[in-house]
């Protein structure tokens, strides 16, 4: 079996999960989640824990196994505690702001970059506009907000600019000398 796979979700107190057919959903204090399981697992609720299984030992069923129990882990983890990822942004006159649910980004370019922010996720601003933090119960969408913001400007090897994750080294390279 799956060594992932094989161990139960543990279902904390104030989360509820319920699996009807091949969706699975989850509710607890900071929000919903759901999820279509692949047709190679199948989940069930015993007392206080979510067991997955599968049908063989094929290859793709094996795969999907560890996957399945693993979305559904980072799902209760999601409602229960939630998921930050934080972002530094370095540059002189680099900074955001924050205005109905949209970010906007000053990164040295001709214009400004506005993003959106999906509904569910929370995003906080600090040291003036410097520091980003991410909030949120989906632990893919908050990786997705914090990459697409990082893109617009990724640190830069020669005077370290750009918009980095805070626990990111950025290794700095040497410029030109003239001899």
């Amino acid at each position: 079996m799956s060594r992932i796979g094989k161990i139960p979700v543990i279902i904390p107190d104030k989360v509820k999960v319920q699996v009807k057919n091949q969706h699975v959903a989850v509710e607890g204090p900071n929000g919903k989640l759901a999820l279509d399981v692949h047709h190679l697992a199948t989940v069930k609720v015993d007392d206080q824990q979510v067991l997955v299984t599968r049908p063989n030992d094929n290859k793709e069923s094996k795969a999907i196994h560890g996957l399945v129990r693993s979305l559904i882990q980072n799902m209760v983890i999601g409602v229960s505690k939630g998921f930050v990822k934080q972002l530094e942004i370095q540059g002189v006159g680099f900074k955001a702001t924050m205005a109905n649910k949209k970010i906007t980004l000053n990164l040295g370019y001709s214009h400004e970059i506005v993003y959106p922010v999906p509904d569910s996720i929370v995003v906080t601003l600090e040291d003036g506009g410097t520091k980003i933090k991410i909030e949120g119960p989906d632990k893919q969408l908050v990786g997705k907000v914090a990459s697409e913001i990082r893109s617009f400007y990724p640190p830069e090897p020669y005077k370290g600019k750009g918009v980095r994750y805070s626990d990111e080294q950025v290794k700095r390279k040497e410029g030109k000398t003239v001899q």
